[in-house]
């Protein structure tokens, strides 16, 4: 069955947790704790930009409880992502009196619990609501306001797989190695190619060809040659006799 979520209760609840945050004087008596992977990068994220004090990973049992212990906390407010697997700092809050939120889905149980956000704390995207919780108190807090954007974007509360995380980052590094050595071929192959420029001469001078002997010819006077020969005269040549010894044709 596909849990359906009210999204009016859920901006409720969203606005109630800010003002509780807001409440607190100093940020950093604000604990977030995350054991679950899916919301560790979240609650980094959340701290990041309140300042309040985060857990991600493993929580140490007796933080509120233990003053004896190196690790000893006494926090003004808890928020958790997951109250199955953050069990153990929930129950340790309702011994000290310590206020509680926590993100849960419909299956989440609601012991030692003040306030809950409802959501689908199991989804990798659905943690990224912490980002309109963050945003909700810088807004109250002052420093950004609702006529402008936040310049955070929503997909670095998100959950990434860590694998997906090193291929993408080994992609990059040898796309980058490949664009060095593209570069570094074309820079090796450039000073050839000056070189060779630098061969050719001046192109504003000018070009001087081998000179080659021109043959002598005898010149003669063609003029003369015409005015001594008459066009006008008879042929002298004689007719050759076909029919007889006779050399006249009629």
């Amino acid at each position: 069955m596909v849990p359906h979520y009210n999204l009016k209760r859920t901006w409720e609840k969203l606005v109630l947790a800010a003002w509780a945050i807001v409440a607190i004087e100093n940020p950093s008596d604000v604990r977030v704790i995350s054991s679950r992977g899916t919301g560790q990068q979240a609650v980094l994220k959340f701290a990041a930009a309140t300042k309040a004090t985060t857990i991600a990973g493993l929580f140490t049992p007796g933080t509120f409880t233990n003053q004896i212990q190196a690790a000893f906390r006494e926090p003004q407010l808890l928020m958790v992502t997951e109250p199955r697997a953050d069990h153990q700092p929930l129950k340790e809050a309702s011994y000290v009196n310590l206020p509680t939120i926590a993100l849960c889905i419909t299956d989440s149980p609601l012991c030692y619990m003040d306030s809950a956000i409802p959501c689908n704390n199991k989804g990798a995207h659905s943690v990224g609501l912490m980002w309109m919780l963050a945003w909700e108190v810088l807004r109250m807090c002052g420093p950004i306001s609702r006529e402008h954007p936040w310049e955070v974007m929503p997909d670095l509360y998100f959950y990434r797989d860590p694998e997906e995380v090193e291929k993408e980052g080994q992609a990059a590094a040898e796309k980058a190695v490949t664009k060095e050595e593209i570069q570094g071929e074309r820079t090796a192959t450039a000073p050839e190619f000056t070189a060779a420029q630098s061969e050719v001469a001046d192109w504003s001078e000018v070009v001087r060809l081998p000179s080659v002997p021109i043959q002598q010819f005898p010149t003669e006077d063609w003029r003369a040659q015409l005015a001594t020969e008459d066009w006008s005269a008879a042929p002298t040549v004689q007719a050759t006799e076909w029919g007889g010894a006779t050399t006249e044709w009629s």
